[in-house]
């Protein structure tokens, strides 16, 4: 009989200095969705915003973004969002993992322009996406939980 594991839930953060996305969503399925955007200052997320999203969807592991360039280094970037991770995982004492997020903003925004364009007249401003690029990181772990690394 094979080995079952629990189902789990999750909720992923696309990192970033004005606004970090957040989408939830749990290993039965293997569904993600965006939820909100919190804002951030240099960084600097609102923590009772943060509060309220762990509170409230009360997941067994965080996802946290991963902003690599595109041969695979670290950037700046990598080394704050490295450093909201640690944040997350001490202030909560809660899970986090992060995962390798590069594009994912690029498809954010083409499925966004996509979404437009079948609904004309519509005009969304593609600034406000990083709750889809936090969906599309945690679809990404759904579908290959080997993907998450440690902080």
């Amino acid at each position: 009989m094979p080995e079952s594991t629990a189902p789990m839930s999750a909720i992923a953060f696309d990192f970033g200095l004005k606004q970090i996305g957040v989408a939830y969503g749990q290993t039965l399925t293997k569904t993600a969705k965006g939820l909100s955007i919190v804002k951030a200052h240099d960084g600097i997320p609102q923590w009772p915003s943060i509060t309220t999203l762990l509170d409230q969807w009360k997941p067994n592991v965080v996802l946290v973004g991963l902003p690599l360039n595109m041969d695979g280094s670290e950037s700046e970037l990598s080394t704050r969002a490295r450093k909201f991770a640690r944040r997350l995982e001490d202030r909560f004492d809660i899970q986090v993992k992060m995962v390798d997020e590069r594009l994912t903003s690029q498809e954010a925004k083409s499925l966004l322009r996509e979404q437009s364009q079948n609904q004309r007249g519509r005009n969304d401003d593609l600034t406000k996406i990083d709750h889809i690029a936090a969906a599309l990181i945690l679809q990404s772990w759904l579908d290959d939980q080997s993907l998450g690394r440690a902080i």
